[in-house]
């Protein structure tokens, strides 16, 4: 981006050369593709290169010290998102914050996730207060749309956002058509201030399908598509996996369309919460989507932990998380040819675990009282 070159065009190898100290430290299957992101998330690698120039340790860092910037927001939202629907804001900090996919994927692993996720639930904490309208629906509205322009799945969140307000309106068409008009107005010209003022303009749309390169083994609709095409090879019926798989992804996507649309009428017709409908619905999304990364779950995991007051949900979204965090390193690769990594990470993961609980025992609730707790007796505000 500091070169004047297109990141939405060409890839890093293509733009630095294959010998540069930054595109070395790439995977290959990424050196050549564009990048997918939002021009937000990209303009603020302006400063970071300034800064790091090549040094790759120091430009980690300071992509990590992003990642914090947005752990510092979804610690803010989270506990006071919970206390609006009266799940408990402790939980949603055990679960949200103090998860190990977050500390190890999207802080170790510098993923814009944290950033986005920050942006959307400020946004959301903003934009559903009551009443609905005014000057704090405009800028949680400007603030999701700014996450979308760090990761598009950010932009989930403004249809819920949309049928809340058309509900606190009165819930009728024209109420719908008045809300849609109202915060989608806001959300474009967000997005085309950030597009025109960042330089980098809208080719990110037609980059969007990047990540689609990998065939990811924790998706249902990849999984399927790649088995489809192993079953007729078997058969005799010729190689057909490519063809096959972009089928079963159509279908994913179609589905967690529905899914969406569905959680969408309900939010609308006041049967679920806004909060919990989004985190149902990005998780719809990433299940059935194209592509599933460890750390895609927490688009679903940390809006759920801040509404959701099942214990079932909290006990197996917590043992999966603990689970995933450790079968993908940060990267998204696995641990081939350096499975060392894994025995020195759990040695100082105990001791940093340790020491702290040491310092801290007898002050705080155990977690397990936490997960197990009834939910508060709180009256949800209007929502």
């Amino acid at each position: 981006v500091n070169r004047g070159l297109d990141p939405y065009v060409l890839g890093p190898a293509d733009a630095l050369g294959v010998d540069h100290p930054l595109v070395r430290g790439i995977p290959t299957i990424w050196r050549h593709t564009p990048a997918p992101y939002g021009p937000l998330f990209l303009t603020l690698g302006r400063p970071i290169d300034w800064i790091a120039g090549d040094d790759v340790v120091l430009g980690t860092l300071l992509h990590r010290s992003v990642a914090v910037a947005g752990l510092v927001m979804i610690v803010w939202a989270l506990p006071r998102l919970a206390r609006r629907v009266g799940a408990s804001p402790v939980f949603a900090l055990w679960l949200g914050v103090a998860n190990p996919l977050v500390l190890f994927h999207l802080v170790s692993g510098a993923h814009n996730e944290a950033l986005m996720i920050g942006l959307m639930l400020v946004g959301l904490e903003l934009a559903l207060r009551r009443p609905a309208m005014g000057p704090a629906l405009f800028g949680g509205t400007a603030l999701i749309a700014a996450a979308a322009q760090v990761k598009v799945p950010a932009v989930l969140a403004l249809g819920f956002v949309v049928v809340w307000c058309a509900r606190h309106r009165g819930g009728r068409l024209r109420d719908l058509g008045w809300a849609t008009a109202t915060i989608g107005g806001v959300a474009l010209a967000t997005t085309v201030t950030i597009g025109l003022g960042t330089g980098l303009g809208f080719g990110w749309i037609g980059a969007l399908g990047t990540p689609n390169v990998v065939r990811s083994w924790m998706s249902v609709a990849t999984e399927l598509g790649l088995l489809g095409g192993v079953i007729g090879s078997v058969l005799g019926l010729g190689d057909h996996i490519t063809s096959v798989l972009a089928l079963t992804r159509d279908i994913g996507l179609v589905m967690a369309g529905g899914v969406c649309l569905l959680l969408l009428w309900r939010c609308w017709r006041g049967r679920v919460e806004p909060l919990a409908a989004l985190g149902a619905a990005l998780g719809a999304v990433v299940l059935l989507g194209p592509v599933v990364h460890p750390w895609y779950l927490l688009w679903a995991v940390i809006p759920l932990a801040a509404s959701a007051t099942q214990p079932a949900f909290r006990l197996t979204a917590t043992a999966a998380s603990a689970v995933l965090a450790v079968v993908v390193a940060p990267t998204g690769s696995d641990f081939l040819f350096r499975a060392w990594v894994v025995p020195s990470a759990i040695a100082a993961a105990a001791i940093t675990l340790i020491v702290p609980i040491l310092l801290i025992r007898g002050r705080t609730p155990p977690l397990s009282a936490t997960l197990w707790a009834s939910t508060p007796a709180v009256r949800p505000s209007a929502s």
